[in-house]
């Protein structure tokens, strides 16, 4: 079996040797070269022709947007994005992913070595991930930025309380992703009307991030988003999404729906986690549910979405034409869980038309 060729894009040599030393570990992966900048990395990529990049977010010469756009223009390729943990580091990662960036890792604040270790698993599982995934053409262009479509840079949580209402006219949309699902769930949640039903959505993202991302939603949609608190209430053209680092939950008080958040233990190695928001809306909200799974690695909502359809849900999955990444949807699929696979650009329709969708309404 061929090993996955990784080059590394990074402008501090520290941080260079930290990550061809991690990935060293994993006997699938092979980080055949490095480079300090941009127009050094044009150059290995025409020579080397890898698999995957690792691209830090800032980058002399050339900042790192510019030349991804760039890259993605004349030469689309598998990236993961390498960022700090900063607003501005937030914003600049989260551009990256729109701009066709598969997934990101994040650096530690302190104690590079120690922290990068404790995350290797991490970046291993985002490499392979991406040597997987379906890549596309970049449909933006930064701002300012001068693009050559030749590319002269690359030529180239459960609660407690009572069990499920019966089956009324109220509806919680639940959807869950991860790799490629922050690009996904913005294409869904556009498509949506201000009069949507709740919407829990549920993203693999660390901490700082989802914040970040939500406002951007918030931003670009006709429904509201923003990051889940605890004890939100959950209402029609709303989304609330699952912090960073937290589960989030759905509970019931009578006829009205809350949230809450909780650190406890991950579960598939995430938190947040879709199964976990998953099975308590499976739970809570029962019939009166819809399911939505997205790209993604691994299968973590796979098992409790086959519970929500059990209790009633309609239930939807991304085909693996239009994911980044098959695998949560894939499971999710093969467990028997999902009523519907669609394209991505049919998902918001399938869902509008089941809750019975007005314009007038």
């Amino acid at each position: 079996m061929a090993k996955i060729r990784v080059l590394i894009v990074d402008d501090s040599a520290l941080m260079r040797q930290v990550l061809t030393a991690l990935l060293a570990k994993d006997p699938e992966i092979e980080v055949i070269g490095s480079a300090p900048d941009p127009y050094i990395a044009r150059e290995k990529i025409k020579a080397l022709n890898p698999d995957v990049l690792t691209l830090d977010v800032e980058m002399p010469k050339m900042d790192g947007l510019t030349f991804l756009e760039k890259l993605m223009r004349g030469h689309p390729m598998p990236v993961v994005m390498v960022s700090s943990l900063t607003e501005a580091g937030c914003d600049t990662t989260l551009r990256a992913l729109e701009l066709g960036a598969v997934d990101f890792i994040t650096k530690p604040k302190i104690d590079l070595r120690e922290g990068m270790e404790e995350i290797a698993q991490d970046l291993i599982g985002k490499v392979k991930a991406a040597a997987c995934a379906k890549i596309k053409s970049s449909k933006f262009q930064v701002s300012g930025s001068k693009s050559n479509p030749e590319l002269e840079t690359c030529n180239v949580k459960p609660g407690t309380g009572s069990g499920a209402m019966i089956k009324t006219t109220d509806t919680i949309i639940a959807i869950g992703a991860s790799t490629g699902g922050t690009e996904a769930v913005k294409d869904v949640l556009q498509m949506l009307p201000p009069n949507t039903p709740p919407i829990l959505v549920t993203q693999h993202m660390p901490e700082r991030f989802t914040k970040t991302w939500a406002d951007r939603m918030n931003d670009l949609c006709r429904i509201a988003v923003k990051e889940a608190q605890d004890g939100d209430s959950v209402l029609p053209g709303h989304a609330l999404v699952a912090p960073g680092g937290y589960h989030m939950t759905l509970v019931r008080n009578g006829a009205r729906y809350t949230v809450q958040i909780n650190q406890d233990p991950p579960v598939n190695r995430h938190r947040p986690s879709v199964d976990v928001t998953f099975a308590s809306v499976a739970r809570y909200a029962g019939a009166n549910a819809v399911g939505v799974i997205l790209t993604g690695m691994g299968g973590d909502g796979a098992k409790e979405m086959l519970t929500m359809k059990q209790a009633g849900a309609f239930t939807i999955a991304q085909d693996e034409a239009s994911c980044v990444v098959f695998g949560m949807p894939k499971e999710a699929i093969k467990m028997g869980g999902v009523d519907q696979v669609l394209p991505l650009q049919d998902i918001a329709g399938a869902i509008l038309a089941h809750v019975g969708y007005s314009k007038a309404a």
